[in-house]
């Protein structure tokens, strides 16, 4: 037995000498990768693809390759737990990086929480997200992008404060996302003493924003704060457009979705909206390195990222998870949970440098600070104020 326990050991060795791994961590990555979300989906996917690519290279976690097994969700919840059921029982992932939807994300993580393993969103933005399970002795849901009740708060301060509008209309879809988003931008604004003149709400897919546009207008709105997605949302701004009535957009960080652009062209043009991430050329060391091997490794058109701040978070979220996985020498969802709550070394990421992101009782790495405005200017986000410009250490 001794001997058998030598040889192996002789062997490993060797494996790791030659550049060969000692095993597979298999992570899980759920989005939409087809569909009106897609282009979030797909830029998050290829950010993990290149942070994971850039690890193995380096060796691995602790000699240990990382196999991304990615699942489709179609921005559905029903499909999106079928893939977390998938994930956890018959690919044994050790933790699963993604969720764009706050919807898909608070009907599959649960199964994940049950199963004691982690899950990193790195793009859903639901306040509720990390704190679905309060009872919980562990929570085993993490996430390293802007939630909502950072994003109302700014948005609202952009809108009544800094620009003085306070008419305001809220136009949301009718998802998890938009709802809740919608009551935590109520929220924002009922601080200023700001009632909305009008709310209204679309669905997925409509493409005529005439009846809502015309009722915010009639109640004699200044200013539109918007929580959807892209194409709905360049639907409003394209509906604006056909009224002749031009009133400023403000809304959350989809307003920098290439679907928005693209599709809104010049109507879009001085939409607002946070963001944790911006693709400019004038920037960090960290951030041009990412941007040239993003666009080097998948070629997006016009060399602009469908979804920077999907593709930025998602590259972090692979980083954050690796970091926690070494810590804990371990691929146990408990000791990885524990390492991530108490992340020793910094963790140098495209968006932010990480010291200490989670602890115990918050499991959101973003804050305030960590965000800033953006506008687009012909086809494409840059910084509303230039001293954001240079990312701050966290």
């Amino acid at each position: 037995m001794n001997i058998r326990r030598h040889i192996f050991a002789v062997a490993a060795t060797a494996m790791l000498a030659t550049g060969a791994y000692a095993a597979d961590i298999k992570l899980g990555v759920s989005g939409p990768f087809t569909g009106g979300s897609a282009s979030m989906g797909v830029s998050m996917r290829d950010g993990v693809r290149l942070a994971a690519k850039e690890i193995n290279a380096a060796g691995g976690i602790n000699g240990n390759k990382i196999v991304l097994v990615e699942r489709d969700d179609e921005a559905k919840n029903e499909r999106g737990v079928q893939i977390a059921q998938e994930l956890i029982n018959n690919e044994k992932v050790v933790a699963t990086l993604g969720y764009i939807n706050t919807g898909v994300a608070l009907a599959s993580q649960r199964f994940y929480q049950d199963a004691k393993i982690p899950v990193m969103n790195n793009v859903a933005t639901g306040s509720i997200l990390t704190k679905q399970f309060p009872n919980a002795p562990e929570n085993y849901v993490f996430r390293n992008a802007a939630p909502d009740n950072i994003q109302a708060p700014l948005i609202a301060k952009e809108a009544v404060e800094k620009r003085g509008l306070k008419k305001v209309a809220i136009l949301a879809d009718s998802t998890n996302y938009g709802q809740l988003g919608r009551e935590d931008l109520e929220k924002a604004l009922k601080g200023y003493g700001v009632t909305p003149v009008a709310v209204e709400k679309f669905n997925i897919g409509d493409v005529d924003m005439t009846s809502q546009l015309l009722k915010a207008k009639n109640a004699g709105a200044e200013v539109i704060l918007t929580y959807a997605i892209g194409p709905e949302l360049a639907q409003i701004a394209n509906g604006m457009a056909k009224l002749g009535w031009k009133k400023p957009m403000i809304g959350s960080w989809t307003l920098s979705m290439a679907s928005f652009i693209d599709t809104a062209g010049k109507n879009g043009n001085g939409a607002t909206m946070p963001q944790t991430y911006i693709q400019t050329p004038s920037t960090t060391a960290k951030r041009k390195a990412f941007q040239a091997a993003y666009l080097a490794e998948f070629k997006p058109k016009n060399n602009n990222i469908a979804s920077p701040v999907s593709a930025a978070q998602g590259y972090d979220s692979v980083y954050l998870l690796a970091a926690a996985i070494k810590q804990a020498n371990s691929t146990e969802g408990p000791k990885i949970v524990a390492a991530l709550q108490d992340l020793k070394t910094p963790v140098d990421g495209v968006v932010i440098t990480y010291n200490k992101p989670f602890s115990a009782t918050d499991h959101d790495a973003i804050k305030m600070k960590d965000v800033v405005m953006g506008v687009v200017e012909n086809g494409r986000v840059e910084f509303l104020n230039a001293e954001d410009a240079t990312p701050k250490k966290k």
